[in-house]
């Protein structure tokens, strides 16, 4: 299976680069991993939610850019659904089942994903309704899905 994580903005802090280096290496033997970063666009303070949209809608064309065709997609959202970390390797498995061979990870810039990038998703998911920093959502979608191959080949795994 291949997952694929495409995210706004870069990396800024070396502590999240090297978290993210770890489970990358963990990830390699279960999953071919790629994870794209798009650039993400300047938010003047006070921006209006004309300008706001807007920002969202370029971010959403370079997100897009790089979803093929067949690709399942999973939007990280405030208001999607939140799964345990048993429901979220149950799905995992299921889509493999089910003959999914790319899963694509969607996480947003600062204001969030575009409506494009909504309506392309196939499953909106939820971590909490707390905000959490970019980078820092990195290091935990990719912590999640590690724990999750781990429950689904019967690994041991911390509860």
């Amino acid at each position: 299976m291949k997952i694929t994580l495409i995210t706004v903005g870069k990396i800024k802090e070396r502590f999240f680069e090297a978290a993210i280096e770890e489970y990358s290496k963990r990830l390699s033997r279960y999953c071919k991993l790629e994870i794209i970063q798009v650039a993400d666009e300047k938010t003047p303070d006070g921006a209006s939610e004309a300008l706001e949209r807007q920002i969202r809608e370029k971010e959403g064309e370079r997100i897009l850019s790089h979803i093929r065709d067949g690709a399942y997609v999973i939007a990280l959202a405030i208001r999607g659904k939140e799964l345990s970390s048993e429901e979220l390797a149950a799905k995992i498995a299921r889509l493999a089942v089910e003959g999914k061979g790319q899963l694509v990870f969607i996480i947003g810039g600062s204001l969030g994903l575009s409506e494009a990038v909504m309506k392309r998703s196939d499953y909106h998911l939820s971590f909490s309704p707390l905000t959490f920093p970019h980078q820092l959502m990195r290091v935990i979608l990719l912590e999640q899905i590690y724990r999750s191959f781990r429950i689904n080949a019967g690994e041991p795994y911390h509860k």
